[in-house]
């Protein structure tokens, strides 16, 4: 890499270092990336194969998820490392079983590069969706490593399709292969000169689909939301959700039901939405207690890993961040046959775009345009029906991108007859 790049990783790498004095996330990062050499020394087995996937966070291992558990399935003696860039998909997964080693990316400095690839020698490297580290993507180049780029998504403003932005045109021609989501991303990279892309799909589609045919029963949830009309769940809620929701689900007939799941939450933060909902909260920590809801409306959320599971007993979700960063994952709703609400911010997501089409998502920007909404959610139980198939036949019509992946990615290296060839291994996909 340039060495402008060089300079401006290595002053990120300082500026988390800085911030970890106050900084609780940064702290985390700081202190994780120190691990990360004496976990793979400890943790690497002399004489076996391993592929490497890195997902920057939650979201983007969910993606990979499916592949991952694909490659465990059909091929357990293959090792695999995991690694995330931030804390708040670490923190979360760092304890998975599905990965034979999971720990933090290290800083992109051409030292640390170098070492990481020589420690782990990949057979395989797959980056999901995003994350591009030139350092390490010159370092697999070098070691003639195939490396791959899955569930990808381009837009025309990205610093790819810019003037300036030679550095990071390089990068993507470092890959072996790009899988991107759809044709308005193949058609983006072709005008940059990127010709080994296929349009495979999200596998996103595949793990909410797994997700639905493992899900968890919650006989105490069951029972609070039976007497319900009407339950609207709110997955991965922000606070910039709550100031609309909230205020329509207070005005709402006493028979509706809210279930809050908040994307991050501490005691104060779950203290904070108690207070809220007129009619009062119960948490779900307390129901699975024992503890009779009483007169309460509300339950909340207060532990993670059980979201995916719930979305079945609501009628609507409303799915949080819209008012931030970005949506989070509608389609493990959708999946469900549920019609899915969400802010203006979702202009990433090529699912919401898609289900606003067919008639399965609604996006609101005020609370007027979302009373508007649920109002008629609650009230019209034809256009809620005509909402939810819509969404879960729309889910239903994406699937089957990590077979396509997978058939083009790692079964060839598995194969015995290309796996000591590193050209033959993906020749098919150079020349389609």
């Amino acid at each position: 890499m340039n060495a402008l790049y060089n300079i401006a990783v290595r002053l990120y790498d300082l500026g988390i270092r800085a911030a970890a004095a106050r900084n609780a996330k940064a702290a985390l990062l700081r202190d994780g990336r120190r691990l990360t050499f004496p976990t793979l020394a400890s943790a690497l087995e002399p004489g076996r194969r391993y592929v490497w996937i890195h997902a920057a966070s939650l979201g983007e291992f969910e993606q990979g998820r499916p592949l991952i558990e694909r490659i465990r399935r059909e091929s357990p003696r293959t090792g695999i490392v995991l690694t995330f860039f931030s804390p708040s998909g670490y923190e979360v997964r760092k304890n998975y079983r599905g990965a034979d080693i999971v720990c933090y990316l290290p800083a992109d400095t051409p030292r640390q590069a170098r070492r990481f690839v020589e420690t782990v020698r990949p057979m395989a490297a797959i980056f999901v969706k995003y994350e591009f580290w030139g350092n390490l993507l010159d370092e697999l180049q070098r070691h003639d490593t195939p490396v791959y780029l899955i569930s990808a998504i381009f837009r025309p403003r990205q610093i790819f399709f810019r003037p300036w932005g030679g550095t990071f045109r390089r990068m993507l021609r470092c890959f072996t292969h790009i899988f991107v989501q759809d044709e308005a991303s193949r058609r983006l990279l072709s005008g940059i000169g990127c010709r080994d892309v296929t349009v495979a799909g999200d596998t996103r589609f595949d793990r909410v689909t797994d997700i639905l045919n493992t899900t968890v029963e919650m006989p105490e949830v069951e029972r609070f939301v039976a007497p319900s009309a009407f339950t609207l769940i709110a997955g991965s809620s922000w606070p910039a959700d709550e100031e609309h929701y909230i205020g329509w689900f207070n005005s709402a007939p006493a028979s509706t039901r809210l279930i809050i799941a908040p994307h991050e939450f501490n005691a104060a933060r779950i203290s904070a939405l108690r207070r809220m909902p007129e009619g009062g909260a119960i948490t779900l920590s307390e129901l699975e207690a024992g503890q009779t809801p009483g007169e309460a409306r509300c339950l909340i959320i207060d532990c993670f890993g059980k979201l995916a599971s719930l979305y079945r007993y609501a009628d609507t979700a409303l799915i949080g961040g819209g008012f931030g960063a970005g949506i989070h994952n509608i389609n493990e709703a959708a999946v469900y046959g549920l019609p899915v609400v969400f802010g203006p911010r979702h202009e990433k997501f090529k699912e919401a775009t898609d289900l606003i089409q067919c008639g399965g998502g609604f996006c609101y920007t005020d609370r007027t345009t979302l009373d508007s909404i649920l109002d008629r959610l609650s009230t019209d139980t034809d256009c809620r029906a005509k909402a939810g198939q819509a969404a879960g036949d729309y889910v239903r019509s994406q699937l089957g991108a990590t077979d396509r992946i997978w058939n083009a990615t790692i079964a060839p290296l598995l194969s015995s007859d290309t796996d000591s060839d590193p050209k033959k291994r993906h020749s098919w996909l150079k020349n389609r």
